[in-house]
């Protein structure tokens, strides 16, 4: 399988990509695998891990080797929007997903993989790890798969330009100083660190993990404060009134 799904502990998911020999690039099989992954998890998961398998977390889109479906240059325009779309279907599920989702980026993220890894809720990356926009540098243009929309809304416009026009690499210590990722961790380190972090937000309330990534997604786009806080004042009406969330305050007035 090109896509290893594992469920390490209560409540918490690893989607792993598995081409290693390709460093985890998205062919045909892969593209499926992934789309499938991300609508059949178990209805239990509450946090969800994203990585690579071996040295790799996704180099891009398998040019070299993608399988059949690739449109060529000269195909209909509707043929090539469709592929288009289908690639960009996968950082979308990725948003779409009530759990939060942990990329644990453990070496080339680039192209289509920084796109998935840039629509995950939280990234940790090893010292290991490099990224890259990489499209422009194929004669195409470098805002593809969301990645015009949420790079600058976490390094900047001005960082996100630098990197999206150049497709240079960028390192992983200059990703963690431009506030890409929240961790930087040494490569034996980092799934280890993923599968805590994960463990940590499995075992809160799941209704209060999903609000609280919702409104980070809406609020980040919020046109004000006053209806950013609208939508938190609703969120803390229906997430007080759970029974999960009674015992905790209970738990908590009882120390």
């Amino acid at each position: 399988m090109s896509v290893v799904q594992q469920a390490p502990s209560s409540g918490v998911a690893v989607i792993r990509l598995n081409r290693p020999e390709r460093l985890n690039a998205i062919n045909h099989a892969m593209l499926a695998d992934l789309t499938k992954a991300f609508a059949d998890l178990p209805a239990d998961t509450r946090a969800v891990v994203l990585t690579g398998e071996g040295r790799g977390f996704c180099s891009g889109l398998d040019v070299r080797d993608f399988g059949s479906g690739i449109p060529e240059a000269d195909d209909p325009a509707i043929d090539r929007l469709r592929f288009q779309q289908a690639m960009a279907a996968l950082p979308q599920a990725i948003r779409d997903l009530p759990q939060p989702v942990i990329a644990a980026v453990n070496g080339p993220c680039v192209g289509a993989g920084l796109a998935l890894c840039l629509a995950a809720d939280i990234r940790i990356c090893s010292t290991t790890a490099k990224f890259g926009n990489a499209a422009i540098l194929l004669g195409l243009s470098g805002a593809e798969m969301g990645m015009s929309y949420h790079l600058p809304r976490i390094v900047g416009t001005s960082v996100a330009a630098d990197w999206m026009l150049t497709g240079r690499t960028v390192s992983a210590e200059e990703a963690d100083r431009r506030g890409l990722v929240s961790q930087l961790v040494a490569p034996e380190e980092l799934e280890d660190r993923a599968l805590e972090l994960a463990g940590q937000i499995a075992g809160l309330t799941t209704l209060g993990v999903q609000l609280t990534k919702r409104a980070l997604q809406v609020n980040t786009d919020a046109p004000g404060l006053g209806p950013a806080i609208e939508l938190e004042n609703r969120n803390q009406v229906l997430s007080h009134a759970t029974d999960e969330a009674a015992a905790l305050r209970r738990r908590w007035s009882e120390r």
